[in-house]
């Protein structure tokens, strides 16, 4: 005689799991001041951001549209570009995390600032000691002007 057992925890849907990722990038999108809807320009501003291989329009709108979940390379970028906890991104959580309390510090950097690194990183030593006295010298004038 054999016993039919059922799971302890039932499996989840992967449909429902990828949909319920896609609405987490949506809000996480609009809380960051992106658009939600366009698979053209999330893909841009991962692949800015993104040292491995670029990722498609296509996988952008994939994710967008819950018919697939990125990676966790790919998940732990995006989480830090928009400022929410990769754990929650992935599987939902606290809705602190939604509002971009990430609680770790990490700062959230837009396209242009993204840009200004890396050309920061192609200067000699030289150029770049002189780069970051001057951006010092600067945050120190607005801090005193505030």
């Amino acid at each position: 005689m054999t016993a039919m057992h059922e799971p302890l925890v039932p499996p989840m849907n992967s449909t429902n799991e990828r949909e319920s990722f896609s609405e987490r990038l949506q809000q996480a999108l609009k809380n960051a001041h992106y658009s939600p809807d366009s698979p053209t320009r999330l893909a841009r501003e991962f692949n800015i951001r993104f040292e491995g291989r670029p990722i498609t329009v296509h996988a952008a709108r994939k994710w967008l549209v819950g018919e697939a979940i990125p990676t966790q390379e790919k998940l732990r970028m995006i989480a830090q570009w928009l400022g929410v906890p990769a754990d929650w991104l992935r599987f939902g959580g606290s809705e602190n995390a939604a509002n971009g309390e990430n609680g770790d510090g990490a700062a959230r950097f837009e396209s242009a600032d993204v840009k200004l690194i890396a050309d920061l990183q192609r200067l000699d030593e030289h150029h770049k000691q002189l780069a970051r006295e001057f951006i010092r010298m600067l945050v120190r004038m607005n801090h005193q002007q505030k």
